[in-house]
């Protein structure tokens, strides 16, 4: 069983930063991408940021500058770091992965619960 665990959530002022990690585990064959959406209040869940296996990264125009993903192939890990938070950046931030599981011969979608960060003075 495949599981997406995310941690680094919290109540940050603006302009601080906050690093977000997300760690997949169950027995795996491969995995293909890792991302982090995020959905605030009242709105739908929209890409933040993406990395392949290879490293190779997508960021969501507005973000470009401030976030940046990387991972950790060896411990089925991916990172979000958040720099210089606004207000607008309060969500529930998901992690997601395309994994390949043991037994199966194709990558398949996989969510985790999602971690709230909320950035207020």
């Amino acid at each position: 069983q495949v599981q997406l665990v995310e941690s680094g959530g919290g109540l940050v002022q603006p302009r601080e930063s906050l690093r977000l990690s997300c760690v997949v585990s169950g027995i795996i064959v491969s995995i293909n991408s890792m991302a982090w959406y995020r959905q605030a209040p009242g709105k739908q869940r929209e890409l933040v940021a993406e990395i392949t296996r290879g490293g190779d990264t997508t960021y969501a125009d507005s973000l470009k500058g401030r976030f940046t993903i990387s991972g950790d192939n060896a411990k089925n890990t991916v990172y979000l770091q958040m720099d210089r938070l606004t207000p607008d950046d309060t969500a529930v931030y998901f992690c997601y992965a395309q994994v390949r599981a043991s037994g199966s011969y194709v990558f398949r979608p996989y969510w985790g619960q999602g971690t709230q960060v909320t950035v207020s003075a």
